[in-house]
Order: structure tokens, then sequence, then C-alpha cells
């Protein structure tokens, strides 16, 4: 077992990360004086993940949505549900099923080694039969419907139907009703075998906790585990979009939009790509950007405007998204708005009101053990370290970002995805 601190003069901070002997890696951030804890542990392991092979064998297939419906089911137990465990010793827990990876997390104030020890048997002890995956089909197949239901979930993936022509990002994580039909244990159990091994998972704990506590909880709960390669296939995804433009009537006060530019998947970005693109789209979109000011001027958006990077394994676009009465006329303004920012150049004071504030953000989400624990195993699945991403922020330069302005934002290359109710013009 090896550990090693990682500490940051810069952030006044430090945390130790731990080669466990079982094969998980696991990071400890003390914050002595906090009263609570939070610890998450994740695969690396998501809804896109439908097409693998294990240590060279033959490529295998599984239906859309079953690494959302393992997390369903990895819950359950023959002595019953994790959740009445934690109910005793009065955590609060919870899980969910992204893109790329899949995460079991709780918070306590006490009796934080008991639901530790929780959270590790559930994920180590997997408990699927037909008679329980059938019932668990009724029950996500609402969750399904409850999600087609939701105007926000909907914009967003008529843009990703859009912008991704097979990349399984276009895709509902929580798959189709009739992909979940498709859902066996034995295939709950393939992926299980694949992607739950301690190799492929990493944990996190951040609190008013020690090496030691974590450790002694480890150490009598974890066993070593054979390291397997796994491989992840996803077909050739061409830089084109598909279609610039889609609609959906919703019974909506207000019309809901996501533009999306999609980008060159060229590998997760490290953490100077990363900082550059935060910087830039801060003086792109934030509260106090120019354009963001002359779409309020306009009342053309209103406070829910937001934007992200949105990257991950084969995958990479810039959104924005907000309410506005008019999206096709807010979207024009921001692909006219980038268009003249590429052509004019950037602005040297912009750029360092944008770093200051996307620094700012970086360090006061150290004072919040949930942020960190989540930003931490975000990371690690990134292949990425968060102090060395405060490093980037601080050191980039203006050129840094001008530069990357340059790679990025194609005006034609994005999609608008709108929701609206069926009596308004948009």
């Amino acid at each position: 077992m090896n550990i090693r601190e990682i500490r940051s003069d810069r952030a006044g901070d430090s945390y130790f990360e731990i080669s466990h002997d079982s094969g998980l890696t696991v990071y400890v951030y003390p914050k002595e004086g906090y009263r609570s804890i939070y610890a998450i542990i994740g695969t690396n392991y998501g809804s896109i993940n439908t097409c693998f092979s294990l240590d060279g064998g033959e490529k295998i297939t599984v239906p859309d949505g079953i690494a959302h419906y393992l997390e369903h089911k990895l819950f359950e137990c023959e002595e019953g549900d994790a959740f009445a465990k934690y109910a005793k010793t009065g955590a609060s827990a919870n899980a969910y099923t992204s893109f790329e990876k899949t995460c079991y997390l709780f918070s306590c104030t006490d009796r934080f080694e008991e639901s530790l020890e929780i959270l590790l048997d559930f994920v180590q002890e997997p408990y699927f039969t037909p008679q329980t995956v059938a019932k668990e089909q009724g029950i996500i197949g609402q969750e399904i419907k409850m999600y087609d239901d939701s105007p926000e979930w909907r914009v967003m993936f008529n843009m990703l139907e859009n912008m991704y022509h097979s990349h399984p990002v276009r895709i509902d994580i929580a798959g189709t009703v009739e992909s979940i039909a498709e859902i066996t244990a034995e295939k709950l159990y393939e992926c299980y075998n694949t992607f739950y091994n301690l190799n492929n998972m990493a944990l996190c704990v951040a609190g008013n906790i020690t090496v030691e506590q974590v450790l002694g909880v480890l150490d009598r709960k974890l066993k070593p585990c054979e390291k397997h390669e796994i491989r992840n296939y996803f077909e050739d995804e061409p830089y084109e979009i598909v279609k610039p433009y889609i609609e959906q009537d919703f019974p909506v006060m207000m019309p809901m939009f996501n533009l999306g530019f999609k980008e060159r998947a060229e590998g997760v970005l490290d953490e100077k790509g990363l900082a550059q693109t935060e910087i830039l789209l801060s003086m792109l979109a934030s509260p106090t950007s120019k354009l963001y000011r002359e779409l309020m001027d306009l009342n053309l958006i209103n406070s829910s405007f937001a934007y992200e990077l949105f990257e991950g394994p084969g995958y990479c676009s810039v959104l924005f998204s907000g309410e506005s009465r008019a999206p096709k006329q807010a979207a024009e303004m921001i692909k006219d708005y980038i268009t003249r920012v590429k052509t004019d150049g950037l602005d040297r004071e912009e750029f360092e009101i944008a770093r200051r504030a996307v620094y700012g953000d970086v360090i006061s989400s150290l004072n919040n053990v949930s942020s960190i624990a989540n930003s931490v195993l975000a990371y690690h699945f990134s292949n990425n370290e968060m102090f060395r991403h405060i490093d980037a922020i601080a050191e980039a330069s203006f050129e840094d970002v001008e530069k990357r302005l340059s790679g990025m934002l194609d005006v034609n290359n994005c999609t608008l995805s709108v929701v609206k109710s069926p009596d308004s013009e948009v």
C-alpha cells in the first residue's frame, strides 16, 4: 500500500492519495473542525459503455440503460435494502449514473465507520434474480416516462440527438422502455463483473476524518482484486452535427433552449486545457460578460441562462442554455457575438476578471466537503488532479485563452434545441 500526500501552497490545503492493496484508489481529504463527513465511491462505468471487451476477449454489447439499471439494483441485498441500513446509522445516502461513471455516496455527522461499511458491502455484493430484475423494469420504466415529461431533459437530449450521429451520449442515460426490457440478471452480472472491479473504482472521503479511520474500515472490508484490461468501443463520430435545429411542443410557461457547439473529441482535456476553456467561457457568457448584458437588455434571457463544457470519452461540446421568449434570436446573438470576438480578439481586462472569478470559484469550493469529494473523484476519472487544475487557472495566460478560442466554437457546427408551448412563436 502506498500513501502520498498531495499539497497545494496556493490553496493552503492538502489531501492523501492511497493505492490500497485491494486495487482501490482512495482519497482522504481531512477538514479539521468540520462537523460532517462525505464519502463517495465511483466506478469508471456509465451509460455510454454499452460495447466493451474484457482482457482481449470478444466484443460484448449490452442494452442501453443497463448501467443505470445496475445502480438501482445494487442497493438490494438478500437481507434487505441498503437505504434501510443507512437509516439506522443516520446517514443520508444517494447514487447516480452519468454518461461516463456511476457513483454511490453518503453524508453523516457520526457513526462514519458503520456507514462506510454499508457502502463497501453493497457495492461488493451484487444480488440479482430474475424476479427482482423483472420488478425493477416497471419502476425504471416509470422513471423513463417521468424524464420524457421533463422539458429540461427533453431539450437537452433533443440537442444531443441533433449533434451526435452514433456516439451513445445521444441516448438517454436510463435507456428506453424497450431497451430495459432486454436486461436480465445474467447481463447485469456480466457488466458488474467487468466494471465493478476495485481496480476500476475510486473512493473519496472528505471532512472531519483521518486517514487511519478510513484505512481501518478498508482493511477490514476489502480483499485484493485481480486487475483486468477493459476496452470500450465507440463508432467513429464525424465532426459535423446531424441537424442545426429541432423543436418540440411542451406545456411550458416560457420557451427553453439548448445551443450546442460540437467540438472535436481529441481526448479529455488536461488541467491546462480545462482551465483555459473555463476562463474563455466565463469571458464569453458569465453575468459580467458583454454578451450576457446584451441578451439581458433585450429581454432574451433571464437568470436561468447557463453555459458548460460538456465532455467525456469520445465526445466534446460547449452548451449554452436557458429560458427565452425568442430562443432563435438569442441563439443568433450568441453566434454573432462569438464571430465578432473571433474577428476582433479578446479583451485583456475581461480576461483578468474571468480568470480571477474562475479561480475564486474553485478555491471557495474547498470549503464544502461534498464539492471537494465530488471534484476529486471527477478529476481522478479524467486523469487530472485538483491542485494542478488550480495552478493551471492561476498561471493561464491571455495568449493561451485566445489560442483556445481560435480552435473552438464553430458557428457553422452547432445545433439549437427548443421546447415551447404549442401556441408560442420562437
